[in-house]
């Protein structure tokens, strides 16, 4: 059973010095939200001996196989299962009233989920349109292909994926299916190939970003986002840090919406002096979004696409 993997988790140093400041305290509490196989994990508890973690995952295998790695910090980690937007039960459950000093949020597909070609989450290898990171869900890709209209497909290809042939691919979809339906991801690849001009095969594998938008449709990717957001900002503490690290451009804009709200005085135009109620409840610690250096982009080319927020809760705000 595979309890590691062999890459060093996206960003894992920078991540570190991010969020390290706050976590140095005797049991501080450490959200990941985003477990996974629990590299980012392994790496804080590693780092700070007092400190407790929270792991949050959907996917179940994902969750147990994080857990044997982190055997050996039993007493200082706790795995939840669940979707990141569950973070407020999660916390209300296992540490009732906690306040967490740290918050990661590592969005995207996994690297149990791309190393298991069963899962449908990679073009490269034939397997069943699945794409779901919780296997107890009822959408499918395939589900989405064989019931959503043209306009539906082309908006999520086009949303989703920063795809420019959206419209293209989603009538070639919708032909097709019409005649027999698409069950596999070879049988998507395909598909695209043939519907993509002979003028554009050379600017990227046509499948790469359709493929991207089925997954974060499936799973509702930036619902959750949207939704845990303003709750993880809400529950930090003050002094506490939140990261997330993005991997779609979507993503990226609504992190860097919510975080620049968060961090801007709400004091109106033309007053004087700003009073202490409309100080800015956040400080931004990154300067825009980081990218992972050209070294880690060459041995570990999932990090290419990787963007990074960070910022500092400055004070307590009642809703």
């Amino acid at each position: 059973m595979m309890t590691t993997y062999e890459h060093i988790p996206v960003m894992r140093d920078r991540v570190l010095e991010l969020l390290g400041p706050a976590l140095g305290h005797e049991g501080a509490l450490l959200i990941d939200a985003t477990l996974g196989l629990g590299g980012h994990a392994e790496a804080f508890l590693e780092a700070f001996p007092a400190l407790r973690l929270l792991g949050i995952d959907r996917d179940i295998e994902a969750g147990n196989l994080a857990s044997l790695r982190l055997a050996r910090f039993s007493d200082r980690f706790t795995f939840h299962h669940g979707r990141y937007d569950t973070m407020a039960a999660a916390l209300d459950h296992h540490f009732p009233g906690g306040e967490p000093a740290g918050i990661l949020l590592d969005l995207g597909v996994s690297s149990l989920h791309l190393d298991k070609p069963e899962r449908g989450f990679s073009y490269a290898v034939d397997a069943p349109l699945d794409m779901r990171m919780d296997v107890s869900d009822d959408v499918t890709a395939e589900g989405i292909l064989r019931t959503y209209s043209v306009d539906e497909l082309a908006d999520i290809f086009r949303t989703f994926g920063d795809e420019k042939l959206a419209g293209r691919y989603a009538r070639a979809i919708v032909a097709h299916r019409d005649g027999s339906p698409l069950r596999t991801t070879a049988q998507v690849v395909d598909l695209l190939q043939s519907a993509t001009p002979y003028a554009l095969k050379d600017r990227g594998h046509p499948a790469k970003r359709v493929f991207q938008a089925l997954r974060i449709e499936v799973n509702r990717e930036l619902e959750s986002l949207a939704a845990v957001l303003p709750v993880a900002m809400d529950r930090l503490a003050v002094g506490g840090r939140i990261v997330v690290m993005s991997y779609h451009s979507g993503e990226d804009r609504l992190v860097k919406k919510v975080i620049r709200q968060r961090s801007s005085s709400t004091a109106p135009l033309g007053l004087p002096e700003e009073l202490p109620e409309h100080r800015s409840e956040f400080s931004e610690i990154t300067r825009g979004a980081e990218m992972a250096t050209p070294e880690e982009r060459a041995v570990n080319p999932r990090s290419a696409s990787v963007r990074t927020r960070a910022a500092e809760k400055t004070r307590k705000v009642s809703r």
